[in-house]
This record gives structure tokens, sequence and C-alpha cells, in this order.
């Protein structure tokens, strides 16, 4: 009995050695981690029936309590029986692949048994069918209760070799003939097939964890690179963005070069071969073009295939991916490879992902793109909304001014160039000093009430302290010409001397800029909606305050607020609280550069 365990542990171990060139396949591996479709399971019955068979042909023969080292059984004598790890194999088919799997394992490596012959050919062929269709129930049941399911097979696969014994007492005959085999084989038997089934389910979960290491490796360095490549690639496809990302690539992946085009020009070569790719210069490979054209990954393992035009170049391997941008392909990532043995399906999936990523990213680069380009567009409406007469009221005014007074003249035409330079400079920034707004209303003021001598009482009220802190441009200004211009009605005139104020106080780490007016106020019913949403209306007032609001929390994202209070009759507070934030503290002038020229 003793000298029967390294005879059976002979036989485990060829077993092992299948499964470990069976795990080398990409296949084998899905199928281990139940990715089963219907072939799948056809293959995993073939794979486990195959492992009954061998098990069967290289089982160790048993007659008359004597033990044979033939190395191949073929027949079996009716007086006598085979040892072997049959069922282990069956088992695991079931556990691993479920019913269909356990009862298709187990038939073919039952019925093959039988028709081998000998005294126990019927029970342990029925025993081997039984253990297929216990363990194929057995198996999804364990998993989704979320058992460990290697000590679970170990039991099993022991509990199995006992049922097969009590089968063989059962019914193998002469009855003494079968206790003397069984005697003989079943210590054996059930602690080789116990230790064979934890080796096996050792092996398999080692094959699942080294997946999932892989997965998570590849997953880690793919985010990696596209942390590394986000602050690039926000900027749009361009030269800048893809020489730095080809750079990044090039150190992080084991490719000999790294290029990225858009659908013209090569943006960006780094590595091998780029003494003839050159950036800025035409898509130098056919394989380029055709994945531009069809919009799907290409692979080439040969120099020929990569179709090179230039003689002799070392690039032998290339990976070329769609760089995609709202569903067009807009370039083309690429990775070459000097040896065709470098490029692996590992750094074929990397690059996959990567190619996913960067597309998502330049998609957002686009939203961006289109999201400065309508600042701009709410910032130039700003700017138009200058009333048109008002050109033209203080050039009349600067004329009729011209002969008697020639020097209130002069200051008044310095003032009209200080609002219209004004007006340019907020369109090419995004936050300026509050000094620079208080100019452009000062040069508003002096201009209106040029026109107007002695209707209005302006009062400015300035911390000098805050004159440095940054605002959006076109916010002071809006609110004084709203006021000057809509706030004092025909009702109002000779009742009482119309008043603006500005104050900006400090409140705590925000500033407090108020706009304020002793006018007509505004109807509680139209105060919700104004600078809520466009308001049309025959004054033109409310879509100057929607502009300002709207900039406000796109620019400080919840860090300042906006409100308008008012009481009809008495007059409107238009409130503004921007964090304090001078150009020192956002490291000068990037922080208020245009926003047509940002990214």
């Amino acid at each position: 009995m003793v000298h029967l365990l390294p005879l059976m542990l002979e036989r485990v171990g060829l077993l092992l050695i299948i499964v470990f060139l069976l795990s080398r396949m990409k296949s084998f591996r899905q199928i281990i981690r139940h990715e089963h479709r219907l072939k799948d399971k056809l293959l995993l019955i073939a794979i486990f029936g195959v492992f009954g068979i061998v098990s069967n042909y290289t089982g160790i023969k048993i007659s008359g309590g004597l033990v044979a080292t033939e190395p191949w059984q073929t027949a079996v004598d009716a007086d006598s029986a085979i040892a072997n790890t049959r069922v282990l194999g069956v088992a695991l088919g079931g556990l691993l692949g479920g019913p269909l799997v356990g009862l298709g394992a187990g038939l073919v490596a039952g019925l093959h048994r039988m028709s081998l012959g000998g005294f126990t050919a019927y029970a342990c062929g029925f025993s081997t069918i039984f253990a297929g269709i216990v363990t194929g129930l057995l198996g999804p049941r364990l998993r989704r209760a979320g058992k460990r399911m290697t000590g679970w097979a170990v039991v099993i696969g022991i509990v199995m070799e006992c049922i097969q014994m009590g089968l063989i007492l059962l019914f193998a005959r002469p009855l003494d003939t079968a206790l003397q085999l069984v005697e003989v084989i079943a210590l054996p038997m059930i602690v080789i097939n116990g230790f064979g089934t934890l080796l096996f389910m050792l092996f398999i979960q080692s094959i699942l964890q080294e997946g999932e290491r892989t997965s998570a490796l590849q997953t880690y360095k793919a985010l990696h690179i596209a942390d590394l490549t986000l602050p690039y690639f926000r900027q749009g496809l361009n030269v800048r963005s893809s020489r730095e990302v080809a750079a990044i690539m090039l150190r992080e992946t084991t490719a000999d070069a790294i290029s990225i085009t858009d659908r013209e020009t090569v943006l960006a070569h780094a590595g091998a071969a780029s003494d003839h790719h050159i950036p800025l210069q035409s898509l130098s490979t056919q394989l380029t073009r055709n994945v531009l054209e069809h919009g799907t990954l290409l692979k080439a393992k040969t120099r020929e295939a990569i179709a090179c035009e230039h003689e002799g170049c070392p690039l032998r391997a290339a990976i070329v991916l769609p760089l995609r941008v709202h569903g067009q392909t807009a370039g083309t990532l690429k990775l070459y490879f000097t040896d065709p043995l470098q490029m692996d399906l590992v750094e074929q999936e990397l690059a996959e992902g990567l190619s996913r990523l960067f597309s998502t990213q330049l998609e957002l680069a686009e939203a961006e793109r289109l999201s400065r380009l309508l600042k701009d567009a709410e910032v130039k409406a700003l700017q138009a909304q200058v009333h048109p007469h008002f050109l033209f009221n203080a050039i009349n005014t600067i004329s009729a001014l011209v002969r008697t007074e020639p020097e209130t003249a002069r200051k008044l035409l310095l003032q009209l160039g200080v609002f219209f330079r004004s007006n340019l400079q907020g369109a090419r920034q995004m936050l300026i000093p509050l000094r620079s707004e208080l100019e452009h209303v000062e040069a508003y003021l002096t201009l209106e009430k040029a026109r107007f001598p002695g209707r209005y009482d302006v009062r400015l009220d300035i911390d000098p302290e805050l004159e440095t802190v940054l605002v959006p441009p076109f916010t002071l200004q809006p609110l004084v010409e709203n006021a000057v211009r809509h706030a004092f009605g025909p009702a109002l005139k000779g009742k009482r001397p119309f008043r603006v104020s500005v104050r900006a106080v400090r409140d705590g780490e925000r500033m407090r800029l108020e706009t304020q007016d002793n006018g007509v106020g505004i109807a509680p019913e139209r105060l919700s909606s104004i600078g809520s949403e466009p308001v049309e209306s025959a004054a033109g007032t409310g879509t100057a305050l929607h502009n300002i609001r709207t900039r406000i929390e796109e620019i400080y994202q919840g860090e300042a607020s906006f409100e308008i209070i008012s009481r009809p009759g008495e007059g409107t507070t238009v409130v503004l609280a921007v964090p304090v934030r001078s150009q020192a503290q956002t490291g000068g002038e990037p922080y208020v550069e245009s926003l047509s020229r940002r990214g």
C-alpha cells in the first residue's frame, strides 16, 4: 500500500505538466476565469475528459493485491483493477465549469474506464460520472456563496474517492477480491487525489492571481501615463502637447519609438528612426494612413507591413491606434519596436487602453476650447452692450467744447481713450486688477457727467488695499451704466438728486463690491428673473446682469456670490463678493491671460 504512493504521485505530476502547458494558452486562462460560453464549456469537457482518459491509461494495475508497473494500460484483465487519478480531473472540471462540464467530463472519463475492463470497471465508471454531476452542482453554489474553492475542492476530492471505494465494495464482485483491492488502494488514492486536488487548485489560483496582478499593473501603468499626459493633451492635439506626450510614453513603455500624428502630419516622434520620422512632415507610412481611413487598430510585424518609405528604417513592428474625438478619427498614436518579439499582448492591451484615455482627454480639451470660445463670446457681448449712441454722444459733447473749453475737451478725449482702451483690455483678459476696472468706470462717468452736468451725484468709496484684487473685466462698468441709464426714470425727475455709489470693502477672505442707486427700483415679480436669465425689455435691462452672474459662477466655481437687492421707489443694490486674490498671489500675468490664448 505504501509503495503505491510514489507511483501515483508520478501520475499527478504528469497531469500538472499538462495543466502548465495549457496555462500558457490565452483561451484556457479565459476559461479558468469563468468566461464560459457554450464553446468554452465544450472545450472544458474535452480538457478534463482527456485528463480522465490520460489517468486511465497511466493508471497502476492491481492484480491479486500485487502492484504491476506497466507504464500504459490499454486493457485490464477481468480479475484486475487500476489505481489512478481519474476522479481528480473530473471533479476539478465540475467545480470550475459547472453541471454541464462536470457531467460531460464524467461521461468521457467514466465510459472510457468502462471500456478498459476489469472487475471494477462499472463501479469506477459510475463513480466517475457521479463525481462529475455532484461537483458540477456544487461548484457554482460555492462560488455564489463566496466560499474559498481551494479548501472545499480538497474536501470534495477526498469525499469523491471515499464514495468510489464504497461503490467498489457495493458492486464489484467477487467481494473478497474487491475488499482486498480497497485495502491496497483506498488510502493511497484518497491521499494522492486530495493532495493532487490541492496542487491543481493552487496552480489554478496562481493563474487567476497572475491575471489579476497583470491586469492591475497594466491598469496602474495606463492611469499613471494618462495622469502624466493629462496637462498636455488638455491643450489639444498640437505639436507641443504631442512632443511632451511622446517623450513620456517612450520613458514609461517598452516601445523603441513613439509617434503621434494628426490627419495630415507627424506632430511628434521620439526614439528610433527620428532621423526620418520628422515632426511637421507629411505622414511617412501607409500603415498610418490606413488607420486614419478606417479608424481601427492595426498591427505590423514586418518592415514591409509598416511600409515606411525610408530605406534602412530600423522599425520592424508597430501598433497604430486611432485617436478619436467625438466619433471622428483626429489622429493616431503609434508604438514602434525594432524587434517584433517585443510587441507582446500586454503592450497591445496597454496601448489600446491609452488610446481610449487619450481620446477622452482630447475630447475634454475640445470641450474646454469651446467653453473658452463661449466665454470670449460672452465678454464680447458685454463689450458690445456699450450703448451705440454713447460714442456719438461723447464725440458731439467734445466737439461742442473744442472751441469754448478746449482744455476740458482735451481731458474728455483722454477719458474716451481710457474708456475704449479698457474695453479692449477686458476683451483680452479673464481677470484684471480692481484699479483697472475703476479707471473704466471713472472714464465712463466723466464722459456721462460732461453730457449732463450736475444730474448725477456719483460717489466712490474704495479701500486702497483692495485696488490690486483681481476681478473679471466688465463687472463694475455695466453695473454703473445700468444705474445711470435705467434707474432714474421720468417719474423721479426733480423729486430727489440722482445718486450712485460704488463701494469696495473687505469681508473676511472676500471683497464686497456694492453698486447702489436711489432710483425707481425693480418690481418684485421681475427681480427673481433679472440676473438669472436674459430679460428682454424696452430699456434693455437684464442681459448685462445675466452675463456678469454667469461669468462669476464659471470663473470662481462657487467661491463668489452675486446678489440683487431692490425695493420699488427706493433703489437697487447689486452686491458682488469675490475672493481676495491679487496678481502676486495667483502667480502674476498667467492668471489673467487672455481667454482666447489659453490652452
